[in-house]
């Protein structure tokens, strides 16, 4: 069992699966970054405020001695399209992607069509003539 889950575990595929993941994840860290770090700053430009604390605010909370707000109800939707601009960056390049490497494969040409004999019909003919010439 071992031996097979050893020739399982080193397969060309599974392999290319485990990179492919790790890159993706180091891949991801850099679209948050880029979003965090440029897209939504842009964007907060407009609101006038940063993009990732826009909040819809339910219930107002009250603040206690510290100064801190508790018992605020809020719908944290700066963070959520924050998430949503990041998902579409990696969908887009991952599309990208495999599309570029569908491209580099060699495209396969179809196989060459077997020659066809005679029908069964020009077989029958055939027979009919020789026996026909006994």
């Amino acid at each position: 069992m071992i031996k097979e889950f050893k020739d399982f575990a080193m397969k060309g595929n599974l392999v290319d699966i485990a990179v492919g993941f790790v890159m993706g994840a180091a891949f991801k860290s850099v679209v948050t970054s880029f979003t965090g770090g440029i897209v939504s700053p842009l964007i907060g430009l407009i609101f006038n405020s940063n993009f990732k604390d826009l909040k819809y605010i339910a219930k107002e909370g009250v603040a206690n001695e510290a100064g801190e707000i508790v018992g605020e109800v809020a719908v944290l939707y700066g963070d959520f399209l924050t998430n949503v601009i990041d998902f579409i960056i990696v969908a887009f390049v991952m599309f990208m992607v495999v599309k570029a490497v569908n491209a580099t494969k060699k495209k396969e040409e179809p196989a060459p069509e077997a020659p066809k004999g005679p029908s069964q019909e020009d077989l029958l003919a055939e027979i009919r003539d020789l026996l026909s010439k006994k």
